[in-house]
């Protein structure tokens, strides 16, 4: 037995719109609502390796966490996605030194989440220079308070 946790189970964000919530985070990052038997009106949401959950609230007046991060598993690929589906992200930036690139969304209610990438074949060329003229020409705003200042 250990006195350390095994991973976070689960985030708790306010929602404004429970059904926009659920189609947006379904649309975007494939959860799936689950239907809870008791307290039925938080939405549940997962993806099977994390879930989210999102309270119901008339208005947002209480803080929600500055943001959290998504691992994406190919950036090319949830780029595209992104366009398809209508969300716009900051612009697109490096961090050589983990080998790895990351930009920001914001859901309907305003919860930025960070994207994030890290390079896990060995070898072969890091995103920044993978994916770097690709970044230049992706639209998005130059930083998380421009992409708010946005929406």
């Amino acid at each position: 037995m250990s006195n350390a946790p095994a991973y976070i189970h689960h985030v708790n964000f306010p929602t404004t719109d429970p059904e926009r919530t659920k189609e947006w985070y379904g649309k975007v990052f494939g959860l799936k609502a689950i239907t809870p038997k008791s307290n039925t009106k938080v939405v549940l949401m997962t993806r099977g390796n994390f879930d989210l959950h999102f309270t119901p609230v008339e208005t947002m007046d209480r803080m929600a966490p500055y943001h959290f991060a998504v691992e994406i598993e190919n950036w090319d690929e949830f780029m595209d996605h992104l366009e398809e589906v209508g969300v716009r992200h900051t612009r697109i930036t490096s961090r050589p030194e983990n080998r790895s690139l990351f930009c920001y969304i914001h859901d309907p209610d305003h919860t930025m989440i960070e994207l994030v990438y890290h390079e896990k074949r060995p070898g072969g060329a890091p995103p920044v220079e993978r994916h770097a003229e690709k970044a230049k020409v992706r639209r998005g705003a130059n930083s998380a308070d421009e992409a708010r200042a946005q929406l």
